[in-house]
């Protein structure tokens, strides 16, 4: 559905820290299918571990919240917008992630009050699940430089 020029016209990230390939489903401010192609030639396999390559837990974090982020950042209503992790819960790593497999990642908007909210995701390489958690998201202007994210005024 979303394509890589796509993406990077919704997301900031890039080279190498880009961590989306491709979205293949959306329903704008509901749900959506991310990937992530894992390859050898993924810079942090250079360290982690020469001989056993296996991807770091937060980025695998990282690549869910920026699925989460192409789904947040697609709304017209938050265009200028970046979106900011606030908050993780149930976090769980239930595979081990290694160069050849396809991260397949679901996000769900769980809840969303003005710009503070909650998303939870999915990640799976061949239907079983790598990774998994619900995620609190401040959105700022995209010129935010504030070291502190916004608390939300409630639990979200």
């Amino acid at each position: 559905m979303l394509d890589i020029q796509d993406i990077l016209a919704i997301l900031p990230h890039r080279y190498p820290f880009l961590l989306v390939d491709r979205m293949t489903e959306m329903e704008v401010g509901k749900r959506a299918v991310g990937i992530k192609n894992v390859t050898f030639n993924e810079p942090f396999f250079q360290g982690h571990w020469p001989g056993d390559p296996v991807m770091p837990g937060v980025l695998l974090v990282e690549h869910m919240l920026q699925v989460g982020g192409v789904l947040l950042l697609s709304q017209v209503a938050n265009e200028g917008k970046k979106a900011l992790i606030a908050g993780a819960d149930r976090v769980r790593f239930k595979r081990r992630v290694v160069p050849g497999d396809q991260l397949v990642t679901e996000v769900e908007v769980l809840r969303c009050k003005g710009d503070i909210g909650k998303i939870s995701a999915c990640c799976r390489v061949n239907g079983v699940v790598a990774c998994q958690g619900e995620f609190m998201f401040a959105l700022v202007d995209a010129e935010h430089r504030d070291e502190a994210t916004p608390e939300p005024e409630e639990d979200v």
